[in-house]
């Protein structure tokens, strides 16, 4: 299997280098139109940076062979996914904002040269509404001054991310279950469900965002065990990321953060008190230090109040084709409460059937079905954890549900909502993968007792015939 996924793999980046042609890349402005698309090196970067996630999974004990041929398998899809849309002009029908990154990431690499004009361009976008994407321009702005622009590069990159995530979930879920079958299926169904291949095989933000959840909780995990400072500067790398792509999701993953620690994933010692209170301490004041809270704290009051929220959810909600309770007021404390439940069912379900109107929407239909299809799974997976586990879950528990309810009470377009439901699905898969194996071990304890029932008929019914009178002995 390792021997046909490499093959596999370097049958693409050959296909890739060859048969992906120079693309000429529009931009906007009287200085020209901007070449210098190179396949040859987004494949190099792609590889690259897929070995040393390959090797990470690889040094994985036991479970490394699996994770390793998942991690492959995963990136080769979202490589197919990524070429096909890079090569097909795919980006502005299956995610525009690629375009967006695309031409700040440009703006910001030349501004970094010392051009005052597109120094002009690119801070624009910082103190504009998409402001809270600038790592994002970051990002790419670092690689285009490294491979020139090369938006095929961008998206590698974030299919290696996409696919390492489902590395992480997998030991996350282990972690917290040490259930090698739950913790398999959920790695499975992030590495290969359509709409998390989607989104990290594209120049968006949403795989970064996602890579940078999981570490975030799994190394939350990891320092609930045990106080490491190899843990404490990943989670604090993580969470100024986060800052960085997507800044209110910071303070949903700082505040389970903090329930968790406060609750403790652990049994309640001296020692687990000390070292939870240290690693908040420690994260607080590292948080502090680099300036995240100060510049956090200025955006929340800018973003963070319900009059701009109403005007954001307006403007998402007045889309002709998929907005949604364009009537909904949530400028008021009451008013996003009362939003919840309907914004919920969107969040969770949407689009349904009957909102299918477009190719788009109706490509979306069959992972919907598997979905829907779930969620008693997905019942069964919350309720054992809440009661068993509720503690060591604590982390993600406490994350889903906040951003579940942000999302329910001010998103207003399907579009958009199934798009960032990615944040949530791939924690959601956890709690899916030990309901199904919940459901699978009764399965087999039913079968092993009907099995021992038979047997013991069967013994039963073979002393009864030896006992039987006038039996020939033997």
């Amino acid at each position: 299997m390792n021997a046909l996924l490499t093959l596999f793999y370097l049958l693409l980046c050959i296909g890739t280098v060859i048969f992906v042609p120079p693309l000429v890349l529009p931009f906007t402005h009287e200085y020209g139109v901007f070449t210098g698309f190179d396949a040859a090196k987004a494949v190099l970067l792609c590889t690259g940076l897929a070995a040393i996630a390959g090797f990470y999974c690889y040094k994985r004990e036991t479970n490394g062979p699996f994770l390793l041929r998942l991690f492959v398998a995963g990136l080769l899809v979202r490589m197919i996914v990524a070429v096909a849309i890079f090569m097909f002009r795919g980006q502005e029908f299956f995610g525009g904002d690629a375009n967006t990154y695309d031409f700040f990431g440009q703006a910001q690499m030349l501004a970094w040269s010392g051009d005052k004009y597109f120094q002009t361009v690119a801070n624009q976008f910082v103190k504009s509404g998409e402001g809270s994407g600038w790592g994002m321009v970051y990002l790419v702005a670092a690689i285009y001054g490294i491979m020139g622009r090369n938006m095929l590069a961008v998206q590698l990159m974030n299919a290696v991310l996409g696919a390492a995530t489902s590395v992480i979930i997998f030991l996350c879920a282990q972690h917290v279950f040490q259930n090698f079958r739950a913790a398999r299926l959920a790695a499975i169904a992030v590495a290969f469900y359509p709409s998390l291949v989607l989104w990290s095989a594209q120049g968006l933000k949403d795989g970064p965002i996602v890579f940078l959840l999981a570490l975030a909780i799994l190394s939350t995990l990891k320092l609930g065990e045990k106080l490491s400072l190899k843990y404490i500067l990943i989670l604090l790398g993580a969470l100024i990321g986060l800052f960085a792509l997507r800044f209110y999701v910071l303070y949903m993953i700082s505040v389970a953060i903090g329930g968790a620690f406060v609750i403790g994933m652990q049994q309640i010692t001296a020692t687990s008190f000390v070292r939870q209170l240290s690693a908040v301490v420690l994260l607080g004041l590292a948080l502090t230090y680099v300036g995240v809270t100060r510049s956090a704290g200025t955006q929340f009051e800018h973003y963070g109040n319900l009059q701009t929220l109403q005007r954001s959810r307006q403007d998402l909600a007045r889309s002709a084709e998929s907005g949604f309770g364009r009537d909904v007021d949530v400028s008021s404390t009451s008013g996003a409460l009362s939003t919840i439940p309907m914004g919920m069912m969107y969040l969770l379900f949407a689009p349904f059937p009957w909102q299918i109107t477009s190719v788009r929407q109706s490509i979306t239909l069959p992972e919907m079905v598997i979905w829907w299809a779930s969620l008693p799974l997905l019942v069964l997976g919350l309720w054992f954890s809440v009661r068993y586990r509720l503690r060591m879950i604590s982390p993600i528990l406490i994350f889903t549900v906040m951003l579940t309810f942000a999302y329910s009470a001010f998103q207003g377009n399907v579009g958009t909502a199934y798009r960032q439901r990615a944040q949530l699905l791939v924690f959601y898969f956890i709690f899916v993968a030990v309901g199904f194996v919940l459901v699978k071990e009764k399965r087999e304890e039913r079968k092993r007792l009907q099995l021992e029932q038979r047997q013991g008929l069967a013994i039963h019914q073979a002393a009864l015939y030896k006992a039987r009178p006038g039996r020939p002995s033997v």
